[in-house]
């Protein structure tokens, strides 16, 4: 009975020390800085930090040397610092206190046809820019809309944003970012200073890959950086993605070129080798169920096109006209496969092809 009686005692007192517990670690949390993906985190802060696009950079400094800047038109490949560009040179002209009211950033995940651009953007356009910057430096009388992936807006969007980038050209400045130039209509390409973002070079994206690496304490072979970059096809952006996974999958050990190539999505070199085995092999039953595993072990055909092209290209083997007639099949199920036709079928026709062109006597 006694043990009893001391039961709701003991048991009313742990709810307090849990609660005390709970809101000792709540204020430490509070305390300890917000998780932020590693892209942005090092995404750069000012145009200074962006690398290797010189040409837009030394234009953009003059620019904001005397606070003014035309209507810009960047394109290139995604992940080359194209959104990072324009939204660091904002930043340094309006400081952070104007930013937010200066700038008007539309992205291919808004809505951004015909009405949008006929209501929203031309009222913001229509704003005069008022007020100056807090730390003393000059402000320019200007506002900045951003429309990022401009090669995914309507045709009819595009033409009406032409009347509105001429009128308002005393308020407000324009910055298109595609990846595709010629999906722009001539008469808005005119209107900007286009300028070509390249891909970056694997000594630049080795570097900043570093430079992440020892910032957030990562174990990685220098190998494996090479490989990272390889993989990352010129995208700064998917390489740092691919690190912090990677980083979060081995839990502080060293990261290889295996994690990554796991990571990435990308088939072992061994893998495809064995498939081109089985297609000089001459088995149709052999390739089928080498296709049937390629599959089932949940790689994309899509990457196989890419790494076999790469390959075949690459290698002495083959004659020209047997890589020809491969090249142009791995172009056709290209194709189909952005058409969305069944990976499997599509795998088992290039296979087949590739089987007949290795297997005849050329």
């Amino acid at each position: 009975m006694q043990a009893f009686l001391k039961g709701p005692a003991s048991i009313g007192t742990k709810p307090v020390a849990a609660k005390e517990k709970n809101a000792a670690g709540s204020s430490a949390e509070g305390k300890r800085t917000k998780p932020i993906p590693w892209v942005e985190k090092y995404r750069p802060k000012n145009v200074d930090e962006v690398a290797f696009q010189d040409e837009v950079v030394a234009v953009l400094k003059k620019s904001l040397e005397g606070a003014d800047l035309p209507n810009l038109l960047f394109y290139g490949p995604p992940g080359t610092g194209k959104t990072s560009t324009i939204l660091a040179a904002a930043r340094e002209l309006f400081g952070p206190d104007l930013f937010r009211q200066r700038v008007l950033e539309l992205n291919a995940s808004d809505e951004r046809g015909i009405q949008v651009i006929r209501e929203k953007v031309k009222a913001f356009a229509q704003l005069t820019a008022s007020g100056s910057r807090s730390d003393g430096k000059m402000c320019p009388p200007f506002k900045i809309v951003i429309l990022d992936e401009a090669d995914s807006m309507t045709s009819a969007a595009q033409a009406a944003l032409r009347r509105t980038m001429e009128k308002e050209s005393k308020t407000t400045r324009f910055c298109l970012i595609c990846n595709y130039i010629s999906r722009i209509i001539e008469p808005l390409t005119s209107r900007c200073s286009k300028f070509r973002f390249k891909p970056l070079s694997d000594s630049i994206q080795q570097q900043r890959l570093l430079d992440v690496s020892e910032k957030e304490h990562v174990k990685i072979s220098n190998e494996a950086i090479s490989y990272l970059v390889k993989v990352s096809e010129g995208d700064l952006r998917k390489a740092i993605t691919f690190l912090q996974s990677a980083t979060r999958l081995m839990g502080g050990k060293e990261i290889t070129e295996k994690i990554i190539t796991e990571i990435a999505g990308v088939i072992p070199k061994e893998t495809i080798d064995e498939l081109l085995l089985g297609c000089q092999s001459g088995s149709f039953e052999k390739l089928e169920t080498l296709a049937k595993n390629l599959i089932n072990e949940g790689f994309a055909v899509a990457q196989l096109v890419n790494q076999l092209h790469d390959t075949i290209v690459e290698s002495e083997d083959y004659s020209d006209k047997q890589k020809s007639a491969i090249v142009e099949k791995l172009a056709e199920v290209d194709k189909c496969l952005a058409d969305g036709a069944d990976e499997f079928l599509q795998l088992m026709s290039l296979c087949a092809l590739v089987m007949q062109q290795l297997t005849q006597n050329i």
